[in-house]
């Protein structure tokens, strides 16, 4: 049976460079957020999406403009419920198959930014948490995103704090040094290939 690990991480903590890295070491890794934007755009579920905002939030390509649905959502936590229960039921089938096409291997890595706040981990065997300080998380996203501080801010306080995340994790790392947190998921990964 394929041992499901989750790996999470909130906002600039650096969980998608280490996605990468895992993948590079041949562990199949699926990146849910990837999934879901191609889900999204759907014509079934973006008429979904659609349904749920009074003003248009289609760019004029007909595709989804998510700049907009995040302006929405993230100020308004119903809203943003109310996405997260058209998508998240599309990716969850989504993911079952696809481990399924994967299950020669011993274990592969599921990428979810809101893991936990989602439930998702109670589907995990395993879960690596990837941790940075704030001021250094708000920096790589600014940098990354074109975000502002304020916006990373609010997407940070719709998230769980590290503190309650770590105490639902079974690894943690602490991502500041970037050769020092790939030498950890190394550790992590022969803990992962024995178990």
């Amino acid at each position: 049976m394929t041992k499901i690990i989750g790996l999470t991480g909130g906002i600039g903590s650096g969980k998608s460079t280490v996605a990468s890295y895992i993948a590079s070491k041949g562990v199949p890794v699926y990146i849910a957020d990837d999934e879901a934007k191609k889900i999204m755009e759907r014509e079934d579920i973006k008429q979904k999406i659609q349904n749920l905002f009074a003003e248009s939030i289609l760019n004029s390509d007909n595709s989804l403009n998510r700049k907009k649905i995040a302006e929405f959502v993230f100020n308004n936590p119903n809203k943003l419920q109310e996405l997260n229960a058209i998508v998240h039921p599309e990716v969850q089938l989504h993911f079952t198959n696809w481990v399924k096409s994967h299950e020669n291997y011993p274990f592969i890595v599921k990428e979810v930014a809101i893991l936990f706040e989602t439930g998702g981990n109670k589907s995990c065997d395993k879960v690596i948490l990837i941790t940075a300080p704030e001021e250094v998380r708000i920096n790589r996203a600014m940098s990354r995103d074109n975000l502002t501080k304020e916006e990373i801010l609010v997407r940070i306080s719709n998230q769980y704090s590290d503190e309650k995340k770590k105490k639902m994790s079974d690894f943690i790392v602490d991502n500041i040094d970037l050769n020092d947190t790939f030498l950890k998921i190394d550790k992590i990964l022969k803990i992962l290939a024995k178990s």
